[in-house]
């Protein structure tokens, strides 16, 4: 996340190659047992689908504009479709709300060719396997953390976007390691809003997961609200 973009030659040939980095991760033995044993026994309402059941690599053209970095692949959802927050619950919110922002050129979010395109935003999740129980180890994160580094690294974003508690610590662990920030971490909480250098924005959002949506934790308004934020502070930074 360095003030100088990337060169416009450069940067795709670097993106390319994390993405297929990504998806010849083995690192983590247990996710991905579980993402193929998920691909194998489906999901009734899934049948006929064939699983991506791989890690999902990033969504999105890094251009330096919104990262938004969230936890893990659904094991229904993109670890189903093989593209982040598409095809569950979660990415019907996140993408309604992109949308309606200007971050993407539609709403749709159920297959990988769909249509949607990402406009000067870049999804990304701290673990890019689908994890049992949706909950990743430590060891597992640690494994995963590279790709994250190499994502920031590449995207350049102006604002980042941590949807849930463990994305906004992986961010500010990074923050503090660059020498973007010193002192306590700050706290967490939907619509938390912090400046670093350069200037860079950090957003947190309660997770759009069916926790949080279903329980009436985060509605759609309270999302709305984030991601416009975010609209303003990539325009303003641009």
């Amino acid at each position: 996340m360095s003030p100088k973009k990337q060169p416009a030659a450069a940067a795709p040939k670097a993106w390319q190659q994390l993405a297929q980095d990504v998806v010849a991760c083995a690192a983590c033995p247990r996710l991905r047992n579980y993402c193929s044993d998920v691909g194998r026994e489906k999901r009734r309402a899934y049948r006929e689908a064939t699983y991506w059941a791989a890690p999902v690599p990033n969504f999105g053209i890094a251009t330096g504009g919104l990262l938004v970095v969230g936890l893990a692949p659904g094991a229904h959802g993109a670890n189903r479709t093989g593209r982040m927050f598409t095809g569950d619950r979660s990415g019907e919110w996140l993408f309604r709300a992109l949308h309606r922002a200007g971050f993407a050129n539609q709403a749709t979010w159920e297959t990988r060719d769909d249509g949607m395109v990402l406009r000067d935003c870049v999804i990304t999740n701290i673990c890019h396997c689908a994890p049992p129980d949706n909950r990743p180890s430590p060891e597992e994160l640690g494994n995963c953390r590279p790709f994250l580094l190499r994502t920031l690294e590449l995207a350049n974003p102006r604002v980042i976007l941590c949807l849930g508690q463990l994305a906004w610590t992986a961010i500010w662990r990074f923050a503090v390691e660059q020498n973007l920030h010193s002192g306590a971490r700050p706290a967490f909480g939907h619509g938390a809003r912090v400046e670093l250098p350069g200037p860079r924005w950090v957003l947190g959002s309660y997770h759009p997961s069916q926790q949080n949506t279903f329980t009436g934790r985060l509605t759609e308004s309270m999302l709305d609200d984030v991601v416009g934020t975010a609209r303003k502070l990539v325009e303003r930074s641009s």
